[in-house]
């Protein structure tokens, strides 16, 4: 396949990705209430990584922003942390991926500088790509941990219930004043789909990269030896001293 196609599908993958993986950082819905086999309540809660809202039977909606540091847990930290610097990778590689493109001509930048480029921003797609992937799973992890410690009380999952009471942000209850089950949002499945297609697209430019490195051929500088003639040739002496005449040499 050529580079340029590698490259062109390679960045739009990657603006796809990253603008999903901004969209499922910024969403309120990492986790929702489970409703199924519960009573229908006046009060819909749901949780993000930066605020906890719920939503009554009237239609308002009050959402509640997630201060501070330390009243969360150290696995909720390093989501916020893993989606954070995934978001910053991939648009610092669909940035990048803007200056490597071979159908762009520029001045002073020749098809060795957007082949590395080129390599740069699939890295950055693929460690994106990964930090999604990475902070999506440990989230959703822990809701099946506090939803089987929620549904079977006896479940010995290990976490001692501190994502439910800090890590997912906790403090708004639910209608008939018991701790609501969660289940997973749609925001996670948007961080995972946007994170797949972040690592499709960091392969495709690595791939576009090799490429491009393989249609270069080496060029080494070189100098032209051009050999003397042999012709002989007479070269007369007109500026002779001391009145000597004139002398030939061959």
């Amino acid at each position: 396949m050529a580079p340029g196609v590698l490259q062109n599908a390679g960045f739009i993958l990657g603006l796809i990705g990253a603008a999903a993986l901004i969209a499922a950082t910024a969403m309120n819905k990492w986790s929702v209430t489970d409703r199924q086999g519960s009573v229908v309540t006046s009060v819909y809660t749901y949780k993000g990584l930066w605020q906890d809202c719920e939503t009554t039977s009237a239609g308002m909606t009050e959402c509640r922003p997630m201060y501070g540091l330390l009243g969360f847990s150290g696995a909720f930290q390093a989501v916020r942390a893993l989606m954070v610097v995934g978001t910053v990778l991939s648009v610092l590689g669909a940035l990048i991926s803007v200056f490597s493109l071979t159908c762009l001509t520029m001045t002073s930048m020749d098809d060795t500088t957007k082949a590395k480029l080129s390599l740069t921003a699939g890295v950055m797609f693929i460690i994106a790509g990964l930090c999604g992937i990475s902070g999506a799973s440990v989230y959703a992890n822990q809701i099946v941990v506090s939803f089987r410690m929620s549904t079977y009380p006896n479940y010995g999952g290990g976490y001692g219930g501190g994502m439910v009471q800090g890590g997912m942000g906790g403090g708004i209850g639910g209608g008939l004043g018991l701790t609501p089950t969660y289940t997973f949002g749609p925001a996670l499945f948007v961080a995972w789909i946007g994170s797949g297609i972040l690592l499709i697209g960091g392969v495709l430019k690595s791939v576009a990269f090799k490429e491009i490195m393989k249609d270069e051929k080496p060029r080494y500088p070189g100098v032209v030896y051009k050999p003397q003639s042999h012709n002989k040739t007479e070269v007369v002496d007109h500026h002779s001293e001391g009145g000597h005449g004139d002398q030939k040499y061959v």
